[in-house]
């Protein structure tokens, strides 16, 4: 085994069974602690250029209200926030977009998909989502938008408004089931109650969405295995077109975190990483068993002949993304960007119409080599070719040492330019994510 591959295992997170406070789950690259303000200019200077109408757009909202903060959550939410206080937010996002049109790296685009995260989505009413679309399509039309994907709380739910949202064009509904068991959401501090799933599953197959995700978390507060295999089945019962599993972890910027310092306790009240794993592989060996696709770590799809996910595999292949709303996410051709994380700063800047962004990052050519490789890498098979035809690099050979490591460790096989993950290597791809990260980046603090 080469040294340097043997170093760079050493540095990767949760080598222990026992799941302590931290992330681990890689949503982008380089890490977010690299961004900083010296970087707000970059992005700043992007949106003055011209883009390629080769690439793909994508817009991102945010809506941070909930009806309560779980206790695994480290997202910007309020759950304090009356009407007008919303309604000033919506204000502001219709603004900042009307501000990002404006500019020549978006004039002109058209918007090839949409994402509204939280937070809630669905914790604003039918009359105020309506006038935040109404207002957003007058600053950026939707008319070549081929997805829609809008998260939802089932307990916010009703008939009336799951039939608004369909009517905005919500093509893709997500439901933030994550347990059917309701101890477990009460001890996880969750809002909604296991009536209110069946009860909203219900509602929106009537609204005909074209697909409905369910989402699922494996090792949260007081999970067994008795209940985790009756989430399993509850789940196969709705037939839902996809199935989203996450496995529970905790960030520092946690109720679960704090409740550990207060108790001087290094080890999670969860389940460790082993059994969490043990039952994100019994839900996809069962998910399998009744004809879904196991299509990326963490998710199953009914019907893979035409069930698609725009969003993920756009922005995994270098689509541009507006981030709009408090603290979100932006990606303007090889800018990271983030907005000012605390609503007043926010509101305050779109007020005085500027950009509301507080860090960002202009990446090398490299780094987003690695992005993208360690992106499509949680879909569980890499076509070597498609990296050399687009950066020139022979994905295998660059990270030779630290794939045969992995091959060595039946975590991946490769074949005829091939690199795909086995079951043991997809159950714990964002832990071997890091060993294809540059040197300053292995062994820091993710979030």
């Amino acid at each position: 085994m080469a040294d340097n591959a043997r170093n760079q295992l050493d540095i990767l997170p949760h080598q222990r069974d026992e799941t302590t406070v931290g992330n681990y789950f890689v949503s982008n690259y380089p890490p977010f602690s690299q961004w900083s303000t010296q970087g707000v200019g970059d992005a700043l200077g992007q949106l003055e250029c011209k883009a390629s109408a080769a690439t793909p757009l994508g817009l991102y909202l945010h809506i941070p209200f909930c009806r309560k903060r779980c206790h695994f959550c480290y997202f910007r939410v309020y759950t304090d926030k009356n009407k007008d206080d919303i309604r000033q937010y919506l204000d502001a996002m219709i603004k900042e977009v009307s501000l990002l049109a404006a500019k020549p790296f978006v004039s002109k685009r058209r918007l090839k998909f949409i994402y509204f995260g939280g937070g809630t989505p669905s914790y604003l009413s039918a009359m105020q989502l309506e006038y935040l679309v109404a207002g957003l399509q007058k600053a950026l039309p939707w008319d070549d938008v081929k997805e829609v994907t809008f998260e939802c709380e089932p307990g916010t739910l009703n008939e009336g408004k799951l039939a608004a949202i369909r009517s905005l064009g919500v093509t893709r509904l997500s439901l933030g089931v994550e347990n059917f068991d309701d101890h477990v959401l009460r001890t996880n501090n969750r809002a909604h109650e296991s009536k209110e799933i069946y009860r909203a599953y219900e509602w929106a197959q009537s609204a005909g969405f074209p697909q409905v995700n369910i989402d699922l978390i494996a090792g949260m507060v007081g999970e067994t295995d008795e209940n985790w295999q009756k989430c399993i089945d509850e789940t196969i019962n709705l037939k839902p077109d996809a199935v989203t599993i996450y496995q529970m972890e905790i960030p520092y910027n946690t109720t679960v975190f704090q409740q550990m310092q207060g108790n001087h306790v290094e080890v999670a009240p969860v389940a460790d990483w082993p059994t969490k794993r043990r039952w994100v592989s019994d839900a996809f060996d069962s998910l399998e068993a009744s004809g879904y696709a196991i299509a990326s770590a963490y998710t199953a799809i009914r019907y893979p002949e035409n069930t698609e996910f725009v969003y993920r595999d756009a922005l995994w292949n270098g689509a541009d993304m507006l981030g709009v709303g408090v603290s979100s996410f932006g990606y303007l051709a090889g800018v990271h960007y983030q907005n000012q994380a605390h609503m007043a700063p926010y509101v305050s800047a779109i007020e005085d119409k500027s950009f509301p962004i507080y860090r960002a990052l202009r990446t090398t050519r490299e780094e987003q080599l690695i992005r993208q490789f360690v992106l499509k890498l949680k879909l569980g098979q890499i076509d070597a070719g498609e990296f050399i035809n687009k950066f020139g690099v022979n994905v295998i050979d660059r990270w030779r040492d630290v794939l045969k490591t992995y091959e060595n460790e039946e975590m991946i096989e490769i074949k005829g330019g091939q690199i795909k993950l086995t079951r043991n290597g997809l159950l714990q791809v964002d832990r071997l994510l890091y060993g294809f990260f540059l040197p300053q980046h292995r062994g820091i603090r993710y979030t």
